[in-house]
This record gives structure tokens, C-alpha cells and sequence, in this order.
């Protein structure tokens, strides 16, 4: 009766290191305080959105209905940049530091099981494009006021926010394209190789 040798496992080999390979690929674990320390500016700004919110609350019946609106708005620019810092911290921590090994987990990110540092770019640049378009908007809403005391903006100022939203734009535009042309060409190098 003869036996088969059973073939090592994939988890059981792992490449042998050497040293200053091991400090290089160990460096990535410099990144947790980077991280740590986004977790502190997320816990910021839910302190500055329940700030927010009752402020709006307690004036909700002496302000307008512009002035409800602008504090509205400003309340989901938090909540974008909030879930900003959240792909960051999960995404990049997941790419670049470690695997979360969350798989199975009820409360997974469906992004998540399929991020990788080009993903995590085009996300982050759609994340940017919207934190614009509020911050934008509410320019839009007060731009009523332009010439008067009462304006918070001049007229350059607002043509230097739409500028710089049509910037994200195009750069979002350019990420996604050249992340399209190199998935493309790796398509291609799969299918030759």
C-alpha cells in the first residue's frame, strides 16, 4: 500500500525573508499611527456634526428656510467627508498595511472585497467630486447675496470654486481612464502570456 505525498498547502509555505527584506515589507506598520490618527479627525467630525445639529434643532424655528437648507447641506458635506475618511482608513489599511479579514463578517464593506490601491483612488476622487458639488452648491444658494454685506463670497471667488470642481472632475476623469488603459493592457499580457 503506498501512499501519495500530500502537497504542502499554500498557507503552510511561506518565502523565507531575508532581513532587510523583512524591515522593508515590516515598514508598512509605520502606517497605524496615520491611520489612528484618522480615526481621531472621524471622532472630530462627529462632534462637529452633532454641534451642527443642534444648532439646528435650537434655531430650526427663527431661521429661514435657506438658512435651514445651508446648515443641511453642510451637515451631509460632513457625512461625505466622514465616509472619505472611512474608505481611507478601512481601504488603505486593508491595501496597504493589512488584511482585516472580515470576509463572512454581516457588517463586511461590499467594497471592500474587491479594493485595491486603483479602486481606492477612483472612490476617493468620486468622494472628492461630491464633497465639491455640496460645498458648490451651497455657494450656489448664497451667490443671491453677491455685491452685498451680507455675502460670504465675491464673484471671482465663486468662479474659482466651479474651477476648481471642474478640476476634480477632470482629474477623476483621468484616474478612471488611465486605470482603464492599464487594466486593459494587463488584459492584454494575461492573454498573450
Amino acid at each position: 500500500m503506498t501512499s501519495e505525498p500530500k502537497a504542502p498547502s499554500a498557507q503552510a509555505v511561506s518565502p523565507r525573508l531575508g532581513p532587510f527584506a523583512q524591515l522593508i515589507f515590516g515598514s508598512r506598520w509605520l502606517q497605524v499611527p496615520l491611520y489612528v490618527g484618522l480615526i481621531v479627525a472621524q471622532a472630530v467630525y462627529v462632534l462637529l456634526f452633532l454641534k451642527e445639529l443642534w444648532h439646528l434643532v435650537v434655531h430650526s424655528f427663527d431661521a429661514s428656510e435657506q438658512q435651514i437648507m445651508l446648515v443641511v447641506l453642510g451637515l451631509i458635506d460632513v457625512v461625505m467627508i466622514s465616509n472619505l475618511l472611512i474608505m481611507v482608513i478601512v481601504g488603505g489599511y486593508e491595501t496597504f498595511v493589512s488584511r482585516l479579514n472580515l470576509t463572512g463578517h454581516p457588517d463586511e464593506p461590499e467594497w471592500l472585497s474587491h479594493v485595491n490601491a486603483s479602486v481606492l483612488k477612483i472612490k476617493l476622487a468620486m468622494a472628492i467630486i461630491g464633497i465639491s458639488s455640496i460645498s458648490l452648491l451651497r455657494t450656489f444658494i448664497e451667490a443671491g447675496n453677491l455685491g452685498t454685506t451680507r455675502s460670504n463670497f465675491t464673484e471671482s471667488g465663486v468662479m474659482w470654486q466651479v474651477l476648481i470642481h471642474l478640476t476634480f472632475i477632470l482629474s477623476a476623469i483621468g484616474i478612471a481612464w488611465v486605470d482603464r488603459l492599464s487594466e486593459s493592457g494587463h488584459r492584454k499580457e494575461v492573454g498573450h502570456g
